[in-house]
């Protein structure tokens, strides 16, 4: 690899995404030959002993990408502090170190991609990407005309400056049939960005308690019939259709055309 940044050079190793192990950097848990390292610095690992909370990095032998049918309960994580169930249970046997594209809180489930292509991982959840990405949500009671509104032309949460981008969202059943508001309806919603808990604190904001929120799709992956807590390696016309996605301009990812193939 030769001498690179120790962001990157982690990312690439499969170690967690840049950001993240920036973060790692900071709070003093990765060491070259033995001494604290700084976010400036560089290693090569050809030459350069790197490790991180103790434990040396190598060069992955093979770049994998896999989809998680995460199931509720798990932290997307691949440690936890508190002891809680983690995604790492779910992925012992990938053979090689993954890390998490991207995240699910605790309560939500669905499609979870892994990896250990730092270069993969940064192009699809970078901040300027817009990447579609498509829930199904069981909503109560039914949101009215009016929240659905706000909800696809932005809205602002609580403790941000800038409101969210324009969502799309419809409901696809549950409706009662003489047009009074449902108790209970699903919805179906497509994101473009990804703010923490965004869909849960879209619909605090309304009042609205989401009940479930499962992931079914991100671009054109779908997560199909995996059952939950199985994974798969991604075929490799999926992960380029992801590369390609992630390098669209945003015009292009916004237009009705490519939304409608998810």
């Amino acid at each position: 690899m030769g001498a690179e940044r120790l962001q990157k050079l982690l990312s690439e190793c499969g170690v967690a995404s840049r950001r993240k192990a920036e973060e790692m950097i900071l709070e003093g848990r990765v060491k070259v030959n033995g001494r604290l390292a700084g976010l400036g610095d560089k290693a090569d690992l050809k030459r350069d002993i790197v490790t991180v909370d103790g434990k040396r990095i190598h060069s992955p032998e093979r770049l994998v990408y896999i989809m998680l049918h995460k199931p509720r309960g798990y932290v997307t994580t691949m440690n936890d502090e508190k002891g809680r169930r983690c995604v790492a249970d779910l992925v012992k046997n990938v053979g090689v170190r993954v890390f998490p594209v991207g995240r699910l809180d605790r309560d939500s489930e669905g499609l979870l991609l892994l990896t250990n292509d730092g270069d993969f991982a940064n192009a699809i959840i970078h901040p300027s990407r817009h990447i579609p990405k498509v829930y199904r949500v069981t909503l109560r009671p039914e949101p009215t005309d009016e929240q659905l509104m706000q909800i696809r032309e932005g809205m602002l949460l609580e403790g941000e400056t800038t409101k969210t981008a324009p969502a799309e969202i419809s409901i696809i059943s549950g409706q009662n049939p003489d047009g009074t508001r449902s108790e209970r309806v699903v919805a179906e919603i497509i994101l473009y960005e990804g703010r923490n808990r965004q869909i849960r604190r879209m619909f605090e904001a309304l009042g609205i308690e989401v009940a479930r929120l499962r992931r079914i799709a991100i671009g054109n992956v779908r997560l199909g019939m995996l059952q939950p807590g199985k994974w798969r390696e991604l075929e490799p016309r999926e992960v380029q259709s992801l590369l390609k996605a992630a390098a669209a301009p945003k015009a292009e990812a916004d237009s009705t055309q490519e939304r409608r193939k998810i």
